[in-house]
């Protein structure tokens, strides 16, 4: 049995246009992902330090009216605390990763001499040419990383300028952000016709704003914790081990860092300062270990609930979820902005689910007005 469909061609034709125009606004967005990610990282920076932005402006005079002057000395700041990073924290690193490198091939034949047991089975069972290559070719690898970081260095500054000139344009952007922000707002809610929905929208604009600024100043607060406690950890280690002083501000940088990613940040700040405290001092590594285990306990258990007042009421699974989705899409940038977001798409839903219960709600008394007008209409008939 045939069946015959009669299309009108109208409506064929609109269907392969909307769909060829979904499919081209797909491949623009992907053009310009990189561009989106700029300007989407610049609206977030700007979030982070608009609270920053408007504390100043109370505090000079005349600050209010001079928004731009507020920007500029956070932006100061900011620069400052980016320049001590650079000068103070990377030469250490430098010097801790050469050192490493060099102390790779020493520790090989150490440990090749140590275990006696695992040479016996090796004569025993002939295996001594292929153990000895692949410690020489370990010994070698590890002296071509040496020598070879000068060069690497060379290969990488192509994607070293082109990361820093998306940073600089992160920060113009979200510096225009913060001076023009509160301009295009007003234009905005001068477009509304309907006051009373003008205010509810500006009511859940409000309640993303608090979310991002709430969990990032919170956030921020608790890294800060953590880079100067591991700080002090590791120069008091230095104090009464063969652990460089100098390592104290890297490993605060370090821990800093990893703390502002959800979760598991932490704990990976812990195992790289521990790694590059072993090459120093295996005891001292061990110590800060256990000084870091209690201290994220401590702060799991009191820090964190005293600092983030303003919860975002996520379940571990959502952060878990979140937090993943974000660093596969972007990396490390977007597992430290996930659960901020994780935490506005939570509010948008439950503005939609309320406004769906309002409409049904509203909808339903209006159909029992109407009943009931009916009945009084027969009654009077």
């Amino acid at each position: 049995m045939k069946v015959k469909i009669d299309i009108d061609t109208r409506i064929f034709v609109r269907f392969w246009l909307v769909l060829i125009g979904f499919g081209l606004a797909a491949l623009l967005i992907f053009q310009a992902r990189t561009a989106l990610f700029i300007i989407g990282a610049a609206i977030f920076l700007a979030l982070a330090l608009n609270p920053s932005v408007n504390w100043i402006a109370r505090i000079i005079p005349g600050g209010k009216k001079r928004r731009g002057l507020s920007t500029a000395i956070a932006y100061v700041i900011v620069v400052v605390l980016l320049s001590a990073f650079v000068f103070l924290a990377v030469p250490p690193m430098i010097q801790q990763t050469n050192k490493v490198v060099a102390t790779i091939p020493q520790w090989v034949d150490t440990a090749s001499r140590q275990y006696e047991g695992v040479n016996n089975f090796i004569q025993h069972y002939h295996l001594q040419g292929q153990v000895d290559s692949a410690v020489q070719s370990l010994k070698d690898s590890a002296a071509k990383i040496g020598s070879g970081l000068g060069s690497n260095l060379l290969t990488g500054i192509g994607s070293l300028l082109s990361f820093v000139t998306a940073g600089i344009l992160t920060l113009v952007i979200a510096f225009f952000i913060l001076i023009e922000g509160q301009t295009w707002l007003r234009w905005i809610w001068s477009l509304y016709g309907d006051k009373s929905k003008m205010q509810y929208h500006r009511g859940v604009v409000r309640r993303l704003y608090s979310v991002v600024t709430g969990y990032v100043t919170g956030q921020l607060l608790v890294s800060a914790l953590d880079g100067f406690s591991a700080g002090v950890a590791v120069f008091v280690l230095s104090l009464f081990s063969n652990v460089p002083a100098s390592l104290a501000i890297p490993t605060a940088v370090i821990a800093f860092l990893f703390s502002l990613i959800p979760l598991f940040g932490a704990t990976i700040g812990a195992i790289i300062v521990g790694l590059v405290l072993a090459f120093n001092s295996l005891t001292a590594a061990i110590i800060y270990i256990i000084f870091v285990i209690i201290y994220q306990q401590l702060e799991s258990n009191f820090i964190v609930p005293k600092i983030q007042s303003k919860r975002l009421d996520l379940s571990a699974l959502m952060v878990l979820l979140a937090v993943t989705i974000g660093i596969y899409l972007f990396g490390i940038v977007g597992g430290i902005i996930s659960i901020p977001i994780a935490g506005c798409v939570k509010v948008l839903t439950e503005e939609y689910i309320n406004y769906l219960k309002t409409k049904n709600t509203d909808s339903g008394e209006i159909e029992k007005a109407s009943v009931t007008a009916e009945v009084i209409v027969d009654e009077k008939a």
